[in-house]
């Protein structure tokens, strides 16, 4: 069943998690007879084994701070990767990656209390927040080896809910977002494919930061905000991350063409 609390979610950690294998499964499959030196696309600079050793590598610290219940900003990211000896098995290394998480959220509360940089301070941030790693960066594998990626429209919308929602809390390792400040301004980001309810997302700059937070279901659909951008929830996920520009034929903008660029230059993460 679908739920929804002060933290965007739209799907719960059950689906999170079946997904954080679902779309572990699909990584790897398009691993299957890559070169893994090949260029990443959505990655400057990295290869597809830097690629598989990221995702995995965040798979299994999230795993362990979920084992352990964190309280508090952990003091080193260093955990046990096991790495294979020859690049044949990587796949079979992050499908491990991936079983580390599914058992290491097996024995945790979803809903236990727990530290986490973003919004929702409770076990089941890390799940979501595991899955988004996973599926964005199984659409920079798929691209790299020239496969058109799919998203699935409803884990679309979470992610740009779990998106907006948690970026206010990045600056300690995306400082530019703390340049996201202003006098009241504000961006519409919606989806066109799901439930209002689900995918519109109104920013507001203030002299102190900004916030998400989901547009009323009840207002008219007309150009409220300053500046706005509207696309599936697909297209819409991959450009807040940087993997579609805004100028794609995916979006229709309206308003502060200014704004917008302001905030594409300082929300990445």
């Amino acid at each position: 069943m679908n739920t929804s609390d002060d933290s965007g979610r739209t799907v719960g950690p059950a689906v999170h998690l079946d997904a954080v294998a679902s779309e572990t499964a699909r990584f790897v499959a398009a691993l299957e007879g890559a070169d893994l030196s090949a260029p990443v696309p959505g990655c400057p600079g990295w290869t597809l084994l830097d690629l598989v050793r990221h995702t995995g590598s965040v798979q299994r610290w999230f795993s362990v701070l979920l084992r352990q219940r964190v309280q508090e900003p952990p003091r080193s990211r260093e955990v046990e990767l096991r790495l294979p000896a020859d690049e044949g098995g990587y796949g079979s290394w992050l499908t491990e990656s991936a079983a580390e998480a599914a058992a290491a959220c097996a024995v945790t509360d979803p809903d236990a209390p727990m530290w986490a940089w973003g919004a929702d301070h409770h076990a089941r941030f890390w799940v979501r927040r595991m899955l988004f790693e996973t599926l964005v960066h199984r659409t920079d594998a798929e691209s790299a080896v020239g496969i058109r990626p799919a998203i699935d429209r409803d884990l679309a919308a979470d992610g740009v809910a779990e998106f907006l929602v948690n970026l206010p809390f990045a600056t300690p390792f995306a400082p530019k977002v703390a340049h996201l400040r202003g006098d009241g301004e504000t961006l519409r980001f919606r989806c066109t494919d799901t439930p209002a309810a689900h995918g519109d997302w109104l920013v507001r700059l203030r002299p102190d930061g900004f916030r998400a937070e989901r547009r009323p279901v009840d207002t008219a659909d007309t150009a409220t905000a300053d500046a706005t951008v509207s696309g599936a929830a697909a297209d819409l996920l991959l450009l807040l991350y940087g993997r579609l520009d805004r100028g794609s034929e995916a979006f229709e903008r309206h308003g502060d063409e200014e704004l917008l660029s302001r905030w594409f230059a300082n929300s990445a993460f």
